[in-house]
């Protein structure tokens, strides 16, 4: 079985939400507040909110509300088709929410200022990281410790990792990659899908791609 020099070292992530100052009313607000809140903002309700929108048409809580709260469904499908999976920069996407909606104001005038049934209340999260002292040598050791990870760990190792790596992949991907030097089930393990499924199918899914290269 093939031994990394490096481990993968587990940790365990929990998040923190806080309520901000900013509500949106009306479009013209909610795009305005796209572009002036914090980035913790933005990582709260698109990278963080999937966990909540697995399994509907909405990628994120910006996509819900403008469905939900202004009835502007063409909004909502641009904005739901927006797939987090294209940004490791939390700017990048800030930039593309709010000018998919302005430029759907630019085009429906009317709709910019028209008061939406409820406020559209922003939030931000604090991530708190610990190190759980557990560490992978080999697949078999990264395979218990996928299994027994809570899914906020293997959110922030699968999903959220993408903005700390700044590349379209995941811890486990990366480790897979440069440790073990298996390119090959490291793109394997890239390519599995999160918008398709929710935490506990992502478990399921490393663990059935990994478990068949334990003993490279």
């Amino acid at each position: 079985m093939r031994q990394a020099k490096d481990p993968f070292q587990f940790v365990t992530a929990s998040y923190l939400v806080h309520i901000r100052r900013e509500r949106a009313h009306t479009l013209a607000e909610l795009a305005k507040y796209i572009r002036a809140c914090s980035e913790e903002s933005i990582f709260y309700h698109t990278f963080q909110s999937l966990e909540t929108h697995h399994y509907t048409a909405f990628s994120s809580d910006f996509a819900q509300w403008v469905m939900a709260a202004c009835n502007e469904a063409p909004l909502s499908e641009r904005m739901a088709a927006i797939d987090v999976r294209d940004f490791v920069s939390l700017q990048d996407l800030r930039e593309t929410l709010a000018h998919c909606i302005e430029e759907y104001i630019q085009r429906r005038p009317a709709s910019a200022d028209h008061p939406a049934f409820e406020p559209f209340h922003f939030c931000e999260v604090r991530e708190v990281i610990l190190p759980l002292g557990k560490r992978a040598y080999n697949l078999a050791e990264l395979c218990d410790g996928i299994r027994g990870m809570s899914l906020d760990s293997l959110h922030y190792h699968f999903i959220n990792s993408r903005l700390r790596l700044r590349l379209r992949t995941n811890d486990f991907s990366n480790w897979i990659a440069h440790s073990l030097q298996l390119p090959q089930l490291a793109t394997k393990v890239a390519h599995i899908d999160f918008y398709t499924h929710s935490l506990e199918g992502v478990r399921q899914r490393l663990l059935g791609t990994i478990n068949p290269w334990r003993d490279q």
